[in-house]
Order: structure tokens, then C-alpha cells, then sequence
């Protein structure tokens, strides 16, 4: 066997993937899943009539979970057979031999391997939209502690009407909560556009070969099917009634384009966080002895919110690859969609889940500096108090458009100073010393709290629509999931 450390291995198993998401796109998994499927097939068609004993479908249960040794077998039989499916049916066989005359009885491969892959889809996606859950209350409870925290806001990245530090926290969390509505309707069993199941289609969706073993009687061919799904559970209780060799492809679109969406909502939260770091107004968490460049001792790098970002930007690049695989399903099925669907799809899932974690692990952990926050609001508000100033200074009496003027070359003047001689902003004791504005209180005008219009008031009712139903509905499964440093 060659040494690991000699063979490439995945940086999303390595570095940032959960134990419980690598679980659910296992190897093992996905094969155990097959035998459940098996199983749920064998139990159905006896239920249906089939020569099918009570022996063999006990011996199917007794193994289902598949064992080092299975794992083995399996790959012996793909090496002379040159087909993964039959690989395993042989290995249930060998583990089961009563069952061996009726596993697969009817089936095409997709028959499994679809109703598996929609069963994983199923699985990742949930744990996906807890995640999302879970950082969109992270982030929203950030927000709460900083509700009422003037700061600067900026449109087109440039100085505009401050806003809180909580209430930009809270468009972080609204936006993702959006992502998560989608990823709620897709994995909610019920739900209008949940995913579905193929259900028992046979080789080309006509069921032909079912209908065959039922010696034409298609009632009985509803009823398999029927009562397939009902074994594999509450996620099986609808199938997709249409469908070619495989379930329809362009549902992988659908999912990754969800996927793509929490994503996209993160890189742009992440990015946020990396500006702000540069203006010195946020941290990420940063490890005691945490280095932030080899070259440079002082750094400290935004290297989470990084990491979020690169991988972000790696799902939503899948996106398009699933809409290209739907597009290039030749008739009633080609199979090139085989090779790449076991890369996109759990790659998707295995990066996002690692981005939703570190997410987690800095809205837990983000510092905020007060001062910076204020004095980099201060630097410019002087400029935003400009037209509150002018109206005070009519109410006083004073011609509107001499005070413009005044105000406008104070303003023109400090802002020069400031970008042409690197010193602070001085335009507040320039305008105190302006006659025109005499009598005005410039103190009261630049009052940061003056300029957050209902901030704090829509971080408080976020929690009541939001937060708040989210804790009641999903608290315990939020609180299940495991919480952890990035692993490097």
C-alpha cells in the first residue's frame, strides 16, 4: 500500500469539512444506503406478492451496515466486473447468500443509486440549513450587543449616512436568513418544491421491467412503488413522476444554485468583515499564538473570513458546471454525468459546510474597537452634519444661501487638508468659528445617535421575526451541532 502522505487527499476532508458532513458522503454511507435501498425493494415487492422469504429479507437486515471487509469484496468484484453497482450487489450477495436469488430483483442500477444520492441530498441539506440557521442567529445576536453602536455606513465604498454597528450585523443575518428560506422549502419533507424521490422507474422511466415481473398488472407496479418510499421513510412519501434512466438532472441545478446563494451571502459578509478589519474597526478571532505572517510579525490577518471567501467562491463557481450537466443529458440518459456529479456534489456541500462553520466561529468571536469605530465615524460626519448646520443656522435668521457658501469652502477647505496634508479633519473648528453660524449648537448637530434613524429599532424587531421563531421552532437542533475551532 503506498504511504498516505504520498497520495493527494482532499483539503475539504482535511481542513475544513465536518466530521458529520464527511459522514454523510462517505464511502460506507452511500454504500449502506444502497443496501437500505435494497432491502426496502426486496420488502416491498413481498409485500406485493413476490416469492420472497421472511429468511431473506433477514438476512438483508442483519447486514446492512457495511463492514471493512464488505468495503473490500466490493472493490474485488469492481476490478474484474467493471461496475461499481453490481461490485456491491455481489458483496451483499456474499454477505447475505439467501438473499443473493432476489437483491436487485427488476432493477436497474439507477433505481438505487438515484433514490441513494436524493436520500444523501437529502440529508447534507438539512444539516446545511441548521448551519445556515445557526450562523444567521450568531450574527444577528452580534448585532444585539452592538445595536445601538454608531459607525460609518458606505455606499460605492465611499463615506454616507452612518448606520450601527448591530443593524449592519442584522442586513448580514437578513440576507442569509433569505439563502435559508430556499435551503428550508427544498429539505422540508411536504414542502411544495422539497426534493422527491425517483422511485422505482425501471431502465428508461417506463417501468417497464416491473410491470414484467408483475406479469402486467400496473396496480401492483403503483403499489411496489408505493411502498418502496414508504419504507425508506417520511423523506421518501413523494417521487418525481417523470423521469428518464435517472432522476432529472436539472434538480442537481436547483440544489446547487441554493447552495450557490448561502454562498454567495457569505462571501459577501466575510469581504465586509475584511474591510472593516483593515479600518481597524473588527477582528476576527485570533489564537494566542497565532502567527499572521511569516514575514511580518505585527499582522493579523483576517485569514477565517479569507478562508470563508475562497470557499465560498469555489461553490458558486458549481453552479454553472450543474446547469451544464442538465443541459447535456443526451435523450433518456448519458452517462457523463456519473464522474462529474461524484465531484460537484458532495464538493459543494463538503466546502459550504466548512464555510458555515468558520462563519459560525467568527460571528461568535468578532471583536469590535469602539474607539476606531467612533473616530473613523467622526472624521467624516462633520461633512454630514453640513446641511443640519444650515438649517439651524435659518431658523436663527441667516440667508440660506450664505450659509451654503460658508459652509461649502469650510468643508472644500478641510477636506483638502485632509488628502493633500495627511492632518485631521478640522472642519468643526472652522465651522465654530464661522459668524454665520453663531448661536448654532454644532456639538448637538454632530451627535453620531442623530444619524441612525430606526437602526436600533430593526435590530430589536430582526430578533422578533426572526430570531426569535428560529430559537423557538429550532433550538434544540441548533444547539446539537457540533462546535469547533477551523481545524488549521
Amino acid at each position: 500500500m503506498p504511504n498516505p502522505h504520498d497520495l493527494y487527499t482532499s483539503p475539504l476532508a482535511a481542513r475544513n469539512a465536518s466530521p458529520e458532513m464527511l459522514r454523510v458522503w462517505s464511502a460506507r454511507h452511500k454504500f449502506s444506503t444502497w443496501r437500505r435501498i435494497w432491502l426496502a425493494i426486496a420488502e416491498a415487492q413481498q409485500a406485493c406478492g413476490l416469492d420472497i422469504s421472511d429468511a431473506q429479507l433477514a438476512e438483508m437486515r442483519a447486514r446492512l451496515d457495511v463492514t471493512d471487509a464488505d468495503m473490500d469484496a466490493a472493490a474485488e468484484h469492481e476490478r474484474q466486473l467493471r461496475h461499481d453497482v453490481m461490485a456491491h450487489v455481489h458483496a451483499f450477495a456474499d454477505a447475505a447468500p439467501a438473499a443473493r436469488p432476489i437483491i436487485h430483483l427488476g432493477c436497474t442500477s439507477q433505481d438505487v443509486v438515484c433514490n441513494a444520492d436524493l436520500l444523501l441530498l437529502l440529508q447534507a441539506g438539512r444539516l446545511i440549513e441548521r448551519k445556515t440557521a445557526r450562523a444567521v442567529v450568531a450574527l444577528a445576536e452580534f448585532g444585539r450587543r452592538h445595536a445601538d453602536l454608531p459607525t460609518l455606513g458606505f455606499t460605492h465604498y465611499q463615506p454616507a449616512q452612518p448606520t450601527t454597528v448591530g443593524r449592519r450585523a442584522v442586513q448580514w443575518a437578513a440576507d442569509l436568513d433569505l439563502a435559508r428560506g430556499r435551503l428550508e422549502a427544498s429539505y422540508r419533507a411536504g414542502a411544495p418544491g422539497a426534493i422527491k424521490l425517483r422511485g422505482l422507474r425501471g431502465a428508461t422511466g417506463t417501468q417497464a421491467s416491473f410491470l414484467r415481473l408483475f406479469d402486467g398488472d400496473s396496480d401492483r407496479v403503483h403499489e411496489l412503488d408505493r411502498r418502496f418510499r414508504e419504507r425508506l421513510g417520511a423523506d421518501a412519501a413523494s417521487a418525481y413522476p417523470w423521469t428518464g434512466q435517472t432522476y432529472p438532472r436539472v434538480v442537481d441545478a436547483f440544489v446547487l444554485a441554493d447552495l450557490g446563494a448561502v454562498a454567495a451571502v457569505l462571501h459577501k459578509i466575510a469581504t465586509d468583515i475584511r474591510l472593516l478589519s483593515n479600518r481597524k474597526e473588527l477582528d476576527e478571532p485570533f489564537g494566542d499564538r497565532q502567527i499572521g505572517s511569516s514575514a511580518m510579525p505585527y499582522k493579523r490577518n483576517p485569514m477565517r473570513c479569507e478562508r470563508i471567501c475562497g470557499l465560498s467562491r469555489f461553490v458558486v463557481n458549481l453552479v454553472g458546471n450543474a446547469y451544464d450537466t442538465a443541459a447535456t443529458q443526451w435523450l433518456e440518459r448519458t452517462l457523463d454525468d456519473s464522474s462529474n456529479r461524484r465531484l460537484s456534489l458532495p464538493e459543494a456541500f463538503l466546502a459550504l459546510d466548512g464555510a458555515l462553520d468558520l462563519m459560525h466561529n467568527v460571528a461568535s468571536g468578532l471583536e469590535v474597537h469602539a474607539a476606531t469605530v467612533r473616530a473613523n465615524l467622526m472624521a467624516e460626519l462633520p461633512f454630514m452634519a453640513s446641511e443640519n448646520l444650515m438649517m439651524e443656522a435659518v431658523t436663527l435668521g441667516r440667508d440660506r444661501q450664505d450659509v451654503h457658501e460658508a459652509i461649502r469652502a469650510h468643508a472644500q477647505a478641510a477636506g483638502l487638508r485632509v488628502k493633500r496634508e495627511g492632518k485631521p479633519n478640522d472642519l468643526l473648528d472652522r465651522l465654530r468659528g464661522e459668524p454665520l453660524l453663531q448661536g448654532v449648537d454644532i456639538d448637538r448637530a454632530v451627535d453620531p445617535a442623530a444619524y441612525v434613524g430606526h437602526a436600533p429599532a430593526q435590530v430589536d424587531h430582526f430578533f422578533e421575526a426572526v430570531v426569535d421563531p428560529l430559537r423557538q421552532t429550532r433550538g434544540d437542533e441548533l444547539d446539537t451541532l457540533a462546535t469547533s475551532e477551523p481545524k488549521v
